[in-house]
């Protein structure tokens, strides 16, 4: 195993917005969230003070539905869908379709002595937002400096096409990849899939269906960017110390697997206490979802141990697809897990998402995986979306993506 552990900056200390956070660590008593850190930070010191917007996206968008304008996913899904950026000198940007699944391809126009690795891209987004272009930034820097072909997939989002959809898009237009290769000058031993958040789950779901594969090329790798890979346990530690940390709040994980499962969180409450779980399967699966899988050091900013609520058999039968490893990859049997490429996962500190990949590394690690793991301990979840943009700058998001540059051109 290769292991990164990023320390937060020293002596980078601001007044402004309280972190919602329990006890912190020993001798960490300034430390913040980052994104907070920079909201707050006054002017004059590098950097512009940022005012928070008068009301978030979530409330904008409610008013808006209320108003009979559009629905608030509509609107939160236009403000997040990013912009298709301007010619890259250095790039051959091509937007196709691979069967039905739009797709943006990134060549670099360098010649190359020979084939180039192929990565392909999944957004992240709760599987309900995002786009090709909001990710523009990643895809191109991925690109330009590993020097590879870089395949980014546009495929359906909730609530509007459920599960398993977004999987079967990217599922297909990875297959369409592998046996093309030989068009787009990749070398089909160099291929890996990629993803961010829900991206990273798909990334997950779509290498662990390939891995049994004997009619295409083996994956070479996966990389995983602080993915959300089960639905089980809204109460890690990580859930439990990052509930309130932005961009990515506790409820707010689990309205989105819930919207991409079948277009309904009215149940969000229950499942966020586990009451969704019958006894016989969170048996089963606690040797794989637990805290007492999560390394000791990582509880030190306050973590209790939760008691699910009693079990509701009519919630249960709503949501049990939730436990098929397409959509919650952590659950894949060992017979699966020992197959997977090698694997590079990236984790964030303030990151609900954090444990779900702490979780995995061990699931892989422990099946002889090998498993390249970087940790940003002054990162947040989405941190990496914000790359290039000129007012949000975080010197993690460009560490994280020079470490997977790094693993790529390593392949």
């Amino acid at each position: 195993m290769t292991s990164g552990l990023e320390g937060a900056a020293g002596g980078r200390q601001a007044q402004g917005l309280p972190s919602r956070q329990p006890a912190r660590r020993p001798g960490s008593a300034a430390r913040q969230p980052p994104l907070r850190r920079q909201l707050a930070t006054p002017a004059g010191r590098g950097r512009p003070a940022l005012s928070p917007p008068l009301l978030p996206l979530s409330e904008q968008g409610r008013i808006l539905e209320k108003m009979g304008v559009c629905t608030k996913i509509a609107f939160i899904r236009y403000m997040r869908s990013g912009r298709k950026l301007g010619p890259d000198p250095q790039l051959s940007l091509v937007d196709a379709r691979f069967g039905r699944v739009p797709v943006r391809l990134y060549r670099p126009r360098a010649p190359s002595a020979g084939l180039r690795p192929g990565a392909i891209f999944f957004h992240g987004g709760g599987w309900l937002y995002c786009s090709i272009d909001s990710h523009e930034n990643i895809c191109r820097y991925i690109a330009k400096e590993s020097e590879s072909v870089v395949v980014s997939v546009g495929y359906r989002l909730a609530p509007e096409h459920k599960y398993p959809a977004a999987y079967e898009d990217c599922l297909n237009a990875t297959i369409h990849f592998m046996r093309n290769t030989e068009h787009y000058g990749v070398d089909p031993a160099r291929i890996s899939v990629c993803g961010d958040s829900a991206g990273g789950n798909l990334a997950a779901a779509v290498s662990q269906t390939l891995a049994g594969r004997s009619d295409l090329p083996r994956l070479r790798a996966q990389i995983l960017i602080y993915p959300g890979l089960q639905a089980l346990d809204f109460n890690l530690p990580s859930y439990q110390q990052n509930r309130g940390v932005p961009l990515l709040f506790r409820e707010r994980a689990a309205f989105f697997a819930l919207q991409y499962l079948n277009g309904d969180a009215s149940h969000m409450q229950e499942v966020l206490e586990g009451s969704h779980i019958p006894p016989d399967i969170r048996l089963k699966y606690r040797k794989w979802v637990s805290a007492d899988n999560i390394p000791e050091k990582f509880k030190a900013r306050g973590y209790k141990p939760h008691k699910p609520h009693e079990f509701k058999a009519e919630i249960f039968e709503k949501f049990k697809r939730k436990f098929e490893p397409s959509l919650c990859p952590l659950l894949a049997e060992d017979a699966v897990i020992q197959q997977l490429p090698e694997s590079f996962i990236l984790t964030c500190e303030y990151d609900v998402l954090r444990d779900d990949g702490l979780l995995y590394k061990k699931r892989l690690e422990d099946n002889g995986v090998r498993v390249t793991w970087y940790h940003l301990e002054d990162g947040f979840h989405g941190i990496m979306s914000l790359y290039g943009y000129q007012v949000l700058k975080f010197p993690s998001a460009k560490r994280g993506l020079d470490r997977i540059v790094k693993f790529i051109k390593g392949l």
